[in-house]
Formats: structure tokens, sequence, C-alpha cells
């Protein structure tokens, strides 16, 4: 995929503490390094870093579920050229999802901005034929970045 400079992307950080811990990850710069070569469109893509209470309270509106997750996308527009979403990552999810996963944090952020970016492009993972295709891209994507390939089972 080519990059695109021709997509604002706006950082935000729910408090001074996680914008703290985020600076010890992943620069501003790599964060937009990484949608830039996951989004080819033009438009706006918003990263917000949320703390649990947040993230629980935007899954229960929006997904019905009543616990904090990784990574929730909310794509507002949406054409072959165009753009515009907000992804919203609870950093205390990740960080814990990084540990009992055996990664580091920065490889586990890095393919759930991948993530977040794909379904803000459409892409999703609700029948197995859509897994597949969506999973092949983060792959694709990952390996670029020097990142192994997150859906191999960890070996001992």
């Amino acid at each position: 995929m080519q990059t695109n400079s021709k997509l604002a992307i706006e950082i935000q950080y729910a408090s001074p503490a996680i914008e703290k811990a985020m600076a010890q990850i992943a620069s501003p710069a790599l964060l937009r390094k990484w949608v830039r070569k996951t989004c080819t469109q033009s438009g706006l893509i918003t990263l917000r870093f949320v703390n649990p209470t947040e993230s629980k309270k935007l899954n229960l509106t929006f997904r019905h579920k009543d616990k904090p997750t990784n990574v929730l996308t909310f794509p507002y527009e949406l054409s072959k050229t165009h753009l515009v979403a907000d992804i919203i990552f609870c950093l205390p999810v990740i960080q814990k999802e990084a540990r009992a996963q055996s990664k580091t944090i920065k490889a586990h952020l890095t393919h759930l901005v991948i993530h977040g970016c794909l379904h803000a492009q459409g892409f999703d993972h609700e029948r197995a034929k859509d897994a597949q295709k969506m999973e092949a891209q983060e792959v694709a994507l990952l390996r670029d970045l020097a990142i192994d390939n997150p859906y191999l089972p960890l070996s001992d």
C-alpha cells in the first residue's frame, strides 16, 4: 500500500498519565506512520487513548458489552478516496493483553492501530472469509514493519 500525505491524523489522550505512558511506547510521529501505512484515502483519523472507564462506557453504549475493550473504531465517512473515523484505544487493556500474549506493548499496539484503521476502511471479521482477508492485510502490513504475525500460536 502507498502512504497518503493528505490524511490528517489527530492524537488525543484522555489524561496526562495516559499521554506519559504512551510516550514510553510510541511517539505521535510513529503512530502517524502506522496510520499512513494502513490508510490510502485522504480524510481525518483521530486516535484517542483512554482509560478503562471511558472504554467500558463506549463499548456498552455502542456494542452492548459491559467491559472495556482494546480498540473501538467509529467510521463516519468512507469512500474510495476519503475517510473520517475515530479509533479509541484503551491502553491498560492493551498492556494487559500484551503481557498475557508475551508480546511487547509496542508490537501489540501497532497491530491494533492497523486493525482499527482497516475497520475504518470497511474491513471486518464477522464472517470467516472477511476475517481471512482482514488478517492477511494486517499480517502483510505488520511484516513490512518487522512485526511478527500476531495470529500465529505462541511458541514455547
